[in-house]
């Protein structure tokens, strides 16, 4: 009895000392448990994800892509932060398809979000972006992500019909305009190139908040402002959670405006003045986040939808050293600046791998823990291993569409142009046979035709070509205009 006696208070003195190695931490766990509480989403594993989209920016109007003339301290901040792409596409020439790429992760052609006419939606179109098709704030919102479009929406005209609102696609937020900035002219808009795009005179452009139509016509002058006023409120609104900001720009596409602060300051004349303004814009947001300590659990992405309207003359942009631009399939209507930044995640580099702005879908996806969509075909792939550093990333063929007819295809440095055509004009599409081929990574201007000297890549192109053309099903098309024999339903966007 003794023993046992004994033994029983060894153990049970062992299991008090054992309370008492717990009870240390526990305490200070008690008093650090509020704290834990109160911590940002910062410190979760969903980083935040703004995606800030030009419109009809070209390759080479930031300094940071060699603008000798445009003076963006805060994209070139970002750039030398983070990374820079040199190889970065949009996923069309203009800019409905684009943006309807950008939100699925899918090329437009898969959603009928492409046409061979205006190619874009205009006005009075009675189509866009169907139902069901999975977007980007739609994915993030099952993992928790408060979501915003703050700019240009372009998809639908929900004056004609409600569905094709923002909000209907998974957005808790929407400010802007419904679609471009020159699609709603007064009676008799000059029709030059050289028109006075600073007139406000012949612009009647509708701004909503959500479903509200708060001012009409919009002072585009002021856009740029609240856009970015907007943005950086709903940063401070949602920085407890983790958020999606879409930030799509109306600049600088035609009309040209710019706010008094910016206007007639640049050395590019009005052009200048407003992606001067643009990258203020830029540098709004960054600074709102660096204020609120979310930089480091913040991926920012910027870009633009598409190339320079060239055609515009003074009031259109810059490819840089990159033939044609917007409506092209060329590398000056597709290669766009591509800018990554994430403090802490993003090391400083210069990335010379090509990607497309459909990886952000999948990427943005990936990062926030959410299911990319298992019953369609997604072309966007996770570019995480370039963003980071971590390892291999998987690319097959990049493809060039123009319309609904696929124009070129890339693979690795190679691209093979099928049929080429400037971006706007009476040219005629050109069908190569075979396809002029060229080193972009070499040759970016696509000066030099080498089709002559690698048969062998023209034939694993046409092969990869084929192979996607085989994943093409027929859908509906949905940049449709009312039939020109029934009236007309003026839309008040």
């Amino acid at each position: 009895m003794t023993t046992e006696k004994t033994e029983h208070t060894e153990k049970g003195n062992h299991m008090k000392a054992i309370d008492n190695q717990i009870t240390f931490p526990r305490f200070f766990f008690v008093l650090l448990l509020p704290c834990l509480l109160c911590l940002p989403w910062s410190t979760s594993a969903a980083p935040n994800i703004v995606i800030i989209l030009a419109d009809d920016l070209g390759y080479g109007d930031l300094g940071c892509y060699g603008s000798p003339n445009i003076r963006t301290p805060n994209l070139d901040r970002m750039a030398a932060q983070g990374l820079r792409f040199t190889d970065f596409y949009s996923a069309a020439e203009v800019c409905t398809p684009s943006r309807a790429a950008l939100l699925t992760g899918r090329y437009p052609i898969r959603s009928g979000m492409c046409n061979d006419q205006h190619r874009v939606i205009r006005n009075i179109s009675t189509g866009g972006l169907p139902a069901d098709e999975i977007t980007l704030p739609q994915a993030l919102k099952t993992r928790g992500y408060a979501t915003a479009c703050i700019g240009k929406w372009h998809l639908g005209n929900w004056a004609i019909n409600p569905a094709y609102h923002p909000r209907k696609y998974g957005f808790d937020f929407y400010f802007g305009l419904p679609h471009s900035n020159d699609m709603n002219p007064t009676n008799a808009p000059p029709r030059a190139t050289s028109r006075l795009d600073q007139d406000p005179k012949w612009w009647n452009a509708p701004l909503y908040r959500n479903e509200e139509l708060i001012e009409r016509p919009t002072d585009q002058t002021q856009l740029t402002r609240r856009y970015t006023e907007e943005a950086v409120k709903f940063i401070h609104e949602n920085k407890s959670r983790p958020f999606f900001l879409y930030l799509p720009h109306s600049f600088p596409h035609v009309p040209l405006f710019a706010s008094e602060k910016f206007r007639g300051k640049s050395a590019r004349g009005l052009y200048g003045d407003v992606v001067e303004e643009l990258d203020w814009s830029v540098g709004e947001v960054l600074k709102t986040l660096r204020a609120e300590g979310l930089e480091t659990n913040t991926l920012v992405f910027f870009t633009s939808d598409n190339g320079p309207w060239l055609i515009m003359d003074q009031s259109g942009g810059s490819a840089g050293p990159l033939r044609d631009g917007k409506g092209s399939t060329w590398e000056g209507g597709m290669r766009v600046p591509g800018i990554a930044w994430w403090p802490g995640r993003i090391q400083p580099q210069v990335q010379r791998e090509f990607a497309c702005m459909m990886d952000l879908f999948t990427t943005s996806l990936k990062l926030a823990g959410a299911d990319a969509p298992k019953d369609r075909a997604v072309d966007g792939v996770d570019i995480a291993p370039l963003l980071f550093g971590t390892g291999k990333w998987e690319r097959e063929a990049f493809f060039f569409y123009r319309g609904t007819q696929l124009y070129a295809a890339r693979l690795g440095p190679w691209k093979a142009n099928l049929i080429t055509r400037t971006g706007y004009g009476p040219e005629k599409p050109q069908t190569n046979s075979p396809p002029l081929l060229f080193n972009v990574a070499q040759d970016p201007s696509e000066r030099f035709n080498v089709a002559s000297n690698h048969t062998d890549i023209i034939a694993e192109i046409e092969l990869a070509v084929a192979k996607h053309r085989a994943t093409i099903k027929p859908v509906k098309n949905q940049l449709i205009d009312p039939p020109t024999s029934a009236p007309r339903k003026v839309a008040v966007p």
